[in-house]
């Protein structure tokens, strides 16, 4: 028996994907080239000015506050909570009491996380400079 074994059902799928990756490369390579040697390469002073009207652009002078962050993770993480219990409700009657007793549990460790970022002070808005 020889190391090369052509005969394996997936050595097909391993061409193809050794393939694709390579024409992914090829592409991506020489679309950057083309890229590279067709642009304009004139910087004027004229051309990087704003166009027509508008105000030229400055540093944005406020910070966002970083509580927005904290709500936007919150709300995914809840928000993913909910996607978890839909293949639960629907598989409820073949899982049992056992299927219920983890819900619950999943459902209280949700529930501690929630409580600790409420005392933590992460939902009121009016704490917000």
């Amino acid at each position: 028996m020889s190391h090369l074994d052509l005969a394996h059902s997936y050595f097909g799928v391993f061409v193809i994907f050794i393939f694709t990756f390579v024409a992914f490369l090829a592409t991506t390579f020489l679309s950057r080239f083309i890229g590279k040697s067709l642009a304009n390469k004139n910087a004027q002073k004229l051309k990087l000015a704003p166009y027509e009207c508008g105000l030229a652009p400055t540093k944005q002078p406020n910070r966002i506050s970083s509580q927005f962050y904290l709500m936007a993770l919150l709300f995914i993480l809840f928000d993913v909570e909910i996607i978890f219990m839909f293949p639960w409700a629907v598989d409820f009657k073949v899982l049992g009491v056992f299927g219920f007793i983890e819900m619950l549990l999943f459902v209280f460790l949700l529930v501690i996380g929630f409580v600790y970022a409420w005392r933590k002070g992460a939902l009121q808005w009016q704490s917000m400079k």
